[in-house]
C-alpha cells in the first residue's frame, strides 16, 4: 500500500495565482483565501494545536460537503478501483509500521477489514481505546459497520472507511485534491477570526446544536441528543460563514498534509508562511514508526469531557493506510485546474 503523492505542492513564501471563476463548479464554494490565525494559543487546547501563527493562503473552491456514499459509489463504478480495506494486507509494507521484531500475524488475521466503533453499555475500567475500536474483517466503505452492514438509504452520508490512499484516488479522478491543512482550517472558521468554535465562542449559542458530536458520557452513554448516535446525512446541520457543511463534527476529513506534532512551532518561529504544504515527513513522537497525515474536523465521537476536537484549530495524526467508521474527506479545486474537473 504505497503512499499516493500530493497532486498540487505549495511552499512558504512562493505566491500562486488563484482567482474566483466566474462559473461555480458544481457542489463547490469559492473561498476567497486571505490571512488568518492559524492553531491556538488557548491553554486547555491540546499540545499540537500550539502556537497560533499567521499563515496566508490562496483562494480555492471546496466541496460544500463531505464526499458522499453515492459520490464515491459513482467513482468505484467508473474506475472499478478497490479500496485499501478490500484488500488483502502486504506483511512487508504493515509491518514497516509496526515496532522491530513485530511477529508476522497468521494468514487468519492477515485479511481484508477496517476498525469499528463499537459502542460500550457501561463506564469502562480504564481509557483505552482498544476497548471500544475493533477490527472487523469484510469492513469497508459498503459495510462501515462490519459485514452484516451496508449503506442502503444511506446514500447523502458521508463516505465512511477510506484511506488516505483512497482519498487521493477519488480526488484525482474529480479533477480535485485534498485541502492543504492550512486550507482546511482557514476554509472552516468561515471568515471568523481566532473563535473558538467555526460560528463563534460559544459551543451551542441560544441551546442550538451547531454539529454532529457525542452528547453524554463517552464512550457508554450516548444521549443523541442532536438526534444521531452515528454519522449524520451531509447538510444536517447549519453551515459555517462560506458555506460549508459539517466541517466541525460528522466525520473526520482527511488533509493532504503528513502530520508533524511540531509543526505549528516550527512555522510560528518562521514568520509569516503562504500556501504551507506541510512538513516532508511524519512525525509523532507517540507512534513513532507510524506514517500519518493530518485529519481535521473532529466526528460524531467528539466529546465534551473526553475528545473536544470539535474545533478549526484541533488536528490529529492518522495512519495514512487506515480507515474508520468516522474517517472521511472533501476535495478543493483551485482554478487552473477547472479544464480537469469530472462532471460527476
Amino acid at each position: 500500500m504505497k503512499t499516493v503523492p500530493r497532486f498540487l505542492v505549495f511552499t512558504c513564501g512562493v505566491t500562486s495565482l488563484a482567482y474566483a471563476d466566474p462559473a461555480k463548479p458544481p457542489g463547490m464554494v469559492w473561498i476567497p483565501g486571505g490571512q488568518f490565525s492559524m492553531g491556538t494559543d488557548e491553554k486547555d487546547a491540546y499540545p499540537v494545536e500550539r502556537p497560533a501563527h499567521q499563515v496566508k493562503v490562496d483562494g480555492f473552491w471546496m466541496d460544500e460537503t463531505e464526499v458522499t456514499n453515492a459520490q464515491f459509489a459513482k467513482f468505484i463504478e467508473a474506475t472499478k478501483y478497490v479500496t485499501v480495506a478490500e484488500r488483502v494486507p502486504d506483511w512487508e509494507e504493515l509491518k514497516k509500521q509496526l515496532p522491530p521484531g513485530t511477529e508476522k500475524p497468521s494468514p487468519q488475521k492477515l485479511v481484508a477489514g477496517s476498525l469499528v466503533f463499537t459502542p460500550l453499555k457501561v463506564r469502562p475500567p480504564r481509557d483505552d481505546v482498544a476497548l471500544w475500536w475493533k477490527w472487523m474483517p469484510d469492513t469497508n466503505w459498503r459495510s462501515p459497520e462490519g459485514p452484516a452492514s451496508n449503506i442502503a438509504g444511506r446514500e447523502q452520508y458521508p463516505v465512511v472507511q477510506v484511506s488516505y490512499e483512497d482519498a487521493v484516488a477519488y480526488a484525482k479522478w474529480a479533477g480535485k485534491r485534498l485541502p492543504s491543512e492550512a486550507e482546511w482550517e482557514f476554509a472552516a472558521r468561515g471568515g471568523l477570526e481566532a473563535k473558538r468554535y467555526a460560528w463563534g465562542d460559544e459551543f451551542r449559542p441560544g441551546g442550538k446544536i451547531m454539529a454532529n458530536v457525542w452528547q453524554g458520557q463517552f464512550p457508554n452513554e450516548n444521549t443523541k441528543e442532536d438526534g444521531f448516535e452515528g454519522a449524520a446525512p451531509v447538510k444536517t446541520f447549519p453551515p459555517n460563514g462560506y458555506g460549508l457543511y459539517d466541517m466541525i463534527g460528522n466525520v473526520w476529513e482527511w488533509c493532504a498534509d503528513w502530520f508533524d506534532a511540531t509543526e505549528h512551532s516550527k512555522l510560528a518561529s518562521g514568520g509569516l508562511c503562504h500556501n504551507p504544504a506541510g512538513p516532508a515527513r511524519s512525525f509523532n513522537p507517540h507512534e513513532p514508526y507510524t506514517e500519518q497525515r493530518v485529519t481535521k474536523g473532529g466526528s460524531f465521537l467528539c466529546a465534551e469531557h473526553y475528545c473536544v476536537n470539535y474545533r478549526p484549530s484541533s488536528r490529529r495524526g492518522t495512519d495514512y493506510d487506515t480507515g474508520m467508521s468516522h474517517l472521511g474527506f472533501r476535495c478543493v479545486f483551485s482554478s487552473e485546474q477547472k479544464s480537469k474537473t469530472n462532471p460527476h
